[in-house]
């Protein structure tokens, strides 16, 4: 084998895992646990949630972002993060206290109702708690 041959197929080979990884859709916290017997699961810690301004899971079976509820800051608020019009990834924008598509700028309210379309669906709200320093979830 040639040298130029052998560089080109290392360099191609060394590319996968790169593009591998660049395909797979981000995950703020890796560690979700599994539902207690009550049915909540801890989906992160308030340090989270301060340092980030939000917890969100995106590659669990259940997606969840968590937020300061502006009404009461002491307060948490959960929903599924994915927009009911087309299913993108919704943002927190906390200035606006609104849930926000970046596909085509749905508007959520904190709790999830709609506020401008073209979604006309909520957002899932789920329960949330602090245990400690954890925050968790009750989906569905």
């Amino acid at each position: 084998m040639k040298r130029r041959d052998f560089i080109g197929l290392v360099g191609v080979g060394s590319a996968v895992p790169l593009a591998i990884v660049a395909c797979t859709p981000a995950k703020e916290n890796a560690a979700v646990s599994p539902p207690n017997s009550d049915g909540f699961q801890t989906v992160g810690t308030l340090s989270d949630l301060e340092t980030n301004g939000k917890i969100l899971i995106e590659n669990e079976p259940t997606k969840v972002l968590v937020v300061r509820d502006p009404a009461n800051p002491s307060s948490l608020i959960a929903v599924n993060p994915t927009c009911t019009h087309t299913g993108c990834t919704i943002n927190w924008q906390k200035d606006q206290s609104t849930f926000i598509c970046p596909c085509h700028a749905s508007q959520f309210a904190a709790d999830g109702k709609v506020l401008q379309g073209p979604a006309n669906k909520p957002l899932a709200a789920y329960q949330v708690k602090v245990e400690g320093n954890s925050v968790l979830v009750k989906a569905g």
